[in-house]
């Protein structure tokens, strides 16, 4: 037995005017919210308490430097030595529809307009918070692990690059992704359902780079629908059981199952490049398998929750044994490798190549690079010596055949463009290995390295272990391709940092964790070099937040466009409202509400809340006018099975307003469109 605790809290931060984080476009911008975002905690104690593990998933981008750092310097003033950087792993879903702007490192500043703290701190006050729940809930219990496929949910978006893995390697394997999932399911002593993790190779991109709304994507779906599931009654976000839904080697994993097509003519763009006869690059993108995101988004989360369901459902392998962690912080632009006896070879400074700029068919780039670049561009390369610098010989040779577009590692104005020191990390539950590893692994790296761990731990005779990938892990370092697929130079491995041995270096330092780990001698490992924490203000572009101004004859909550009297299900009931600025609300409150569903009840003559701004089928938009003023829309797509009687939507913001030159309030208020009607067909 151990003692387990579980926890949620909410880590969404700003909605509007925060460029969201992940497919590095900056005009996609945070115009409302479809879904909230949560961080998932889940912590496993000895039955004395005297061991633990903590395992964050958290419905971000990625979990950066900064992040980690800023938690575990909070969990360290609460609880002194009991959570530690080696215990502690923190993951991001990779959903690309959060907010930015909590990152340290210049590169990520680009694109998310800085370091934005209202965001930073969301994300930090939340993970906390769901360790706190989690801590303060231990209670004893069961671990069951199950594994299965899951069918139809994702492709590999680098084909090509995966078929320069070696014959011999690809005939081991059925796919070029990795279907499995692997779930811990957690009971408590008298069989109480406590939570769930699932971890499973997919990108949360089937929410697209036109999308505007804060939300968790596909993986925030299947944890949106297995909580609602397992918390009856409770409105999302509410009740006790937690699922998290983690990332793990998704690398080259897309969720857009129809495959690249060219979106002005319709033909495939399947090719080494992914581009398109007229237009080139920028016209290839992939398709989900649904009408729109939305509902790609519905159907690849759907798959994934049965699937976890009924691995779930069916779990029966107990996880039993000592609990341990193994952590080294490792200086990643400087680590040689042993390849065999006579050949060692090194990671270099790390760089961007051409085809980073290119993006994927899941986002594509905005200049219309392309994908498979081995040659560079006088014409970019003089712009970027000219901006930054050209990189130098020594970086140029480590990184062949990339093409370097940005030597990030060469780069330190205002601060360091990319980070050298880097977090390696493995927590063992009984003979479950988490590897926690520091970015996107593609499917053969993943596969290659979770072989080398299990390989490690049967050889100091600690076999049968069952071992999983967490990927974005507590610094973010882009993706690790293995050798072969860097030759190719795709986006994955010209975003593979620290040149063509990335992944050997990892291999080669992950199994030092693993050995260490089944030979008692975790306190040996040195610590490595400790991580920068740089001094950072609010260095930003976003827009300052002004006062919020109404039109004339009108008031914050005003409503400018009302709802009909009636609708049937599959219907939207639509209201618009004079709004406010949801930075005002968001920089007061960690946990605002902005919209509500209410259903009218005869016998107590009340409203009662069915649907809250977390709900999977309301929707908030808020656009910005001029002079300061804006509007609320608020959607609610009606579900089938829509229980018919009388409704109304609810709006509840806060408005800024200035009291002298240097100081401004947040005053709340709330508007109510007419009631409505639901009627059956």
């Amino acid at each position: 037995n151990y003692l387990l605790g579980v926890g949620r809290a909410d880590c969404t931060g700003p909605v509007a005017e925060i460029p969201l984080m992940g497919y590095a476009n900056p005009d996609q911008v945070g115009g409302g919210l479809l879904t909230r975002l949560y961080s998932r905690a889940f912590i496993v104690a000895d039955p004395d308490a005297s061991r633990r593990v903590v395992f964050v998933s958290a419905d971000i981008g990625m979990v950066s430097q900064r992040v980690r750092l800023e938690v575990l310097e909070r969990l360290k003033s609460k609880y002194g030595n009991l959570y530690r950087q080696d215990n502690v792993i923190l993951s991001g879903t990779h959903t690309h529809s959060g907010p930015g702007g909590y990152f340290q490192y210049t590169l990520f500043w680009i694109t998310s307009k800085g370091l934005i703290r209202p965001s930073l701190n969301a994300i930090v006050n939340g993970i906390v918070k769901s360790i706190d729940i989690a801590h303060q809930n231990m209670k004893t219990g069961r671990l069951f692990i199950n594994r299965g496929t899951v069918e139809n949910s994702q492709i590999n978006r680098s084909p090509f690059s995966y078929l320069e893995n070696p014959a011999s390697e690809r005939s081991r394997y059925s796919s070029n992704t990795d279907k499995e999932m692997v779930i811990l399911k957690m009971v408590g002593r008298n069989g109480e359902e406590l939570g769930l993790i699932s971890w499973f190779a997919v990108h949360p991109v089937s929410m697209n780079n036109t999308n505007r709304l804060v939300n968790s994507d596909n993986m925030g779906y299947a944890s949106y629908l297995f909580e609602q599931e397992k918390n009856k009654g409770m409105l999302p976000g509410e009740g006790s059981f937690v699922a998290a839904f983690a990332s793990s080697n998704l690398g080259d994993v897309s969720p857009n199952t129809k495959g690249p097509f060219c979106v002005n003519t319709g033909e495939s763009c399947n090719n080494p490049q992914s581009t398109c006869p007229v237009g080139g690059a920028t016209m290839c993108m992939a398709m989900g398998p649904g009408s729109d995101m939305f509902d790609s988004t519905r159907i690849i989360g759907q798959n994934i929750y049965l699937k976890a369901k009924e691995l779930y459902e069916k779990a029966s392998q107990e996880v039993k044994g000592p609990l341990s962690s193994a952590h080294q912080w490792v200086n990643m632009s400087d680590v040689s490798v042993e390849l065999n006896a006579t050949h060692t070879v090194k990671t270099c400074k790390p760089a961007l190549g051409y085809s980073f700029a290119a993006g994927t068919i899941d986002g594509v780039g905005a200049f219309n690079f392309t994908q498979g670049s081995v040659e560079g561009d006088p014409f970019w390369d003089g712009i970027r010596d000219q901006l930054l610098g050209e990189p130098s010989n020594e970086t140029k040779a480590c990184h062949k055949p990339k093409p370097i577009l940005f030597s990030t590692g060469e780069m330190t104005r205002p601060r360091p463009w990319h980070p050298d020191i880097v977090d390696v990390q493995i927590a063992a539950i009984g003979s479950l290995a988490i590897v926690a590893v520091p970015g996107e692994f593609t499917t053969m790296s993943g596969r290659r390295l979770r072989e080398a761990v299990k390989r490690e731990f049967d050889s100091h005779g600690t076999a049968g272990m069952d071992v999983v990938i967490a990927g974005l892990c507590n610094v973010y370092t882009h993706y690790i391709t293995t050798y072969e697929e860097y030759q190719a130079q795709r986006y994955e491995a010209a975003s593979t940092i620290y040149g063509p041995h990335t992944l050997s270096a990892y291999i080669q330092l992950y199994r030092g964790l693993a050995k260490a780990i089944a030979t008692d001698t975790v306190q040996d490992l040195p610590r490595g070099p400790e991580p920068p924490l740089f001094t950072v203000g609010n260095l930003t572009l976003v827009p300052v937040l002004a006062a919020d101004r109404v039109p004339a004859n009108k008031t914050f909550g005003d409503v400018l466009q009302e709802v009909r009297q009636q609708y049937q299900a599959r219907e939207v009931a639509e209201v618009t409202f004079v709004g406010a600025n949801p930075r005002s609300s968001a920089e007061n409150a960690t946990e605002h509400n902005f919209l509500t569903v209410e259903r009218y009840t005869k016998a107590s003559d009340s409203w009662h809340v069915v649907r809250n701004d977390a709900s999977w089928d309301t929707r908030f938009y808020w656009t910005k006018g001029l002079f300061g003023r804006s509007n609320v829309t608020i959607e609610w797509h009606i579900p089938p099975g829509t229980e018919p009687g009388t409704y109304r939507i609810r709006y509840f913001g806060h408005y800024r307003k200035k009291l002298s030159i240097t100081q401004a309030v947040s005053i709340p208020f709330e508007g109510t469109s007419s009631a409505f009607e639901i009627t059956t067909l």
